[in-house]
């Protein structure tokens, strides 16, 4: 198990017992021996390169993202799952996001500390209504789902796009097939991308999905940088062909024993220089209360594991019986 903290609840919801080793898989020679007597890891990666083990029998991912795992060379006798949790986290960003768009309460904070009444109800500007606001949700799974339950109590009408269409529910009027990306962004005002990121998906949301989109429309990515075209979303933002955006998920990111430092920019592109674009560092989900809810997923697997029972989020199952 790598464990920078995130893990540390673990140990203590187990009902079963469990040898816990924390291994840094940089140390190479470390992590194949570790492999040779595990029955499980927890890990958001599994690259092509890792040492086989005859013994294991679960890779647990302790976030929902795959692709950090090479599953060809993943041991066929192993179990892959992932965990969630972070829909909620996630859903109140996105519900914030908007409402600052629209609001703008930093900038009349700002103005107003500086000696201005602007934005008053004595000399306006008036500021946006949330309420009636179209909201485009482009993957509509535990993401997109979790946002439009708080975007209807708001009074926003909610469409969507998925890889598995259907008729909407009852916060959802509508969830069209991918192919009507275009038609789904069309009369939105704002465009949420919850996508995950594979071969289908990358770049998805290419120029002409951005050109569909109306002048005045705001995409919102909690979901994978790479799923929105780089230098078509900089182009877009540049030359104001739509309304701005609010980017959480990047497109370059420091290493993660660097990030407290680090200076790299997100983008090879000069976004931080925008004004009309708000950008945070990937920030959307990281609340208080993910690490508890996550490894309490976490660890009811390894329980089930371990009595024999059915796993929960299985994204791969084995492909043979685990040898004894």
């Amino acid at each position: 198990m790598d464990n920078d903290g995130r893990l540390a609840p673990l140990e203590h919801l187990l009902t079963t017992p469990w040898e816990i080793e924390v291994v840094d898989d940089g140390d190479r020679s470390g992590f194949a021996a570790a492999l040779q007597h595990a029955d499980a890891i927890v890990s958001m990666n599994w690259p092509g390169d890792y040492p086989p083990s005859r013994t294991l029998r679960l890779i647990h991912l302790p976030g929902a993202g795959l692709d950090g795992i090479e599953f060809s060379s993943v041991p066929e006798q192993a179990t892959v799952c992932n965990a969630f949790e972070h829909e909620i986290g996630i859903a109140e960003y996105v519900l914030a996001a908007m409402l600052e768009w629209l609001i703008g309460m930093r900038r009349l904070d700002a103005s107003f500390r500086a000696g201005s009444w602007r934005g008053s109800y004595l000399c306006g500007p008036r500021h946006g209504d949330l309420s009636g606001a179209t909201l485009a949700i482009l993957g509509y799974g535990r993401i997109g789902r979790e946002v439009a339950k708080r975007a209807h109590a708001f009074g926003v009408r909610v469409v969507a796009a998925s890889r598995t269409p259907g008729p909407g529910d009852e916060w959802c009027e509508g969830v069209r097939p991918m192919n009507a990306l275009r038609e789904v962004v069309s009369d939105a005002d704002f465009v949420l991308v919850t996508l995950p990121l594979d071969d289908s998906t990358r770049g998805i949301v290419d120029a002409a999905t951005l050109a569909a989109m109306k002048p005045d429309a705001v995409i919102i990515n909690v979901g994978r940088g790479a799923t929105v075209d780089e230098d078509a979303l900089f182009e877009a933002l540049l030359k104001r062909s739509i309304g701005g955006a609010v980017i959480d998920t990047w497109y370059r990111y420091p290493a993660q024993q660097d990030a407290g430092t680090s200076t790299v920019r997100p983008s090879r592109h000069p976004f931080h220089e925008l004004d009309n674009l708000i950008m945070t560092p990937h920030a959307c989900a990281w609340t208080h209360a993910l690490a508890e809810r996550r490894c309490r997923i976490i660890a009811s697997n390894l329980d089930r594991l371990a009595r024999g029972e059915p796993l929960v989020n299985v994204v791969r199952e084995p492909r043979r019986e685990t040898m004894t």
